[in-house]
């Protein structure tokens, strides 16, 4: 009976082949190396889209607050005007009510 083992290595995955020649069987048995490179990538993969969505989660709220701030500024001016607006009116109602009411004596 005679057995022959086989070890290989890439330097990540380790592979050992053991052979017997009685019977023609043949056992493969293969250990993984660490896989460090592979693992880091993804790992930097990860952390440059959690970086994206969080540029663009802030972006949307900066824009919600830009938007916000016109809507508001919009709703002054608009408010100030029609306090004008109203001021004017009512002195324009005194004048008509003078010119229409005699002086009193």
């Amino acid at each position: 009976m005679a057995k022959i083992v086989t070890e290989r290595t890439d330097g990540v995955n380790t592979e050992r082949v053991t052979e017997t020649n009685d019977s023609g069987t043949t056992y493969v048995e293969a250990g993984s190396g660490g896989g460090g490179a592979a693992g880091l990538l993804m790992v930097l993969i990860a952390v440059a889209l959690l970086a994206v969505v969080a540029f663009f989660f802030i972006n949307a709220n900066r824009q919600e607050a830009i938007r916000t701030d016109a809507v508001a500024g919009a709703a002054e001016s608009v408010a100030d005007s029609a306090s004008s607006a109203a001021t004017s009116i009512g002195n324009a109602a005194d004048r008509a009510a003078d010119a229409v009411t005699p002086p009193a004596r």
